[in-house]
């Protein structure tokens, strides 16, 4: 991003430039807390599900003729308490991932809206005819899409 001239063309001026630059800014924001939180999801459930077939095969089924030996095998080992704990922190970090991604969400499309509403004030008179030019340009380079308003 050339933030040092007109970006988005003459028509465009910098005022409009700066809110254009914000949104995409946002928008990559936006895109990397949904990466985080997607790499955090699947890589806990991975975790869950091993050391669910590692209980299930080293604890379950060799002493499941008793409840207090399975339960008694789990607790004598620090492993299956340490895992358990990495397991219950793997998923509290997946849920505020997810709030921080939702809340990032939430701003690039409050952003979004605005530029749509107020695209009339921003582009006057013989700009307003050249905007689908930066329209299409946020279209394909961001994937920002300020033709309506809805996701």
């Amino acid at each position: 991003m050339g933030r040092g001239g007109k970006e988005f063309g003459e028509w465009t001026d910098q005022a409009t430039e700066q809110m254009l630059h914000n949104l995409i800014e946002k928008k990559q924001k936006f895109d990397k807390a949904k990466t985080l939180h997607l790499y955090t999801l699947w890589g806990t459930l991975i975790a869950s599900f091993l050391f669910l077939y590692y209980i299930t095969k080293f604890v379950l089924g060799p002493y499941s003729y008793s409840f207090a030996a399975m339960f008694s095998i789990f607790v004598s080992s620090s492993f299956h308490l340490f895992m358990t704990l990495m397991l219950v922190v793997l998923f509290g970090a997946t849920k505020i991932l997810y709030e921080k991604k939702e809340k990032k969400e939430k701003e690039f499309h409050d952003l979004r809206c605005e530029v749509i509403d107020r695209s009339k004030d921003l582009w006057k008179e013989e700009a307003w005819k050249k905007r689908h030019d930066v329209y299409d340009k946020m279209k394909k380079e961001w994937d920002i899409n300020l033709f309506h308003g809805s996701k």
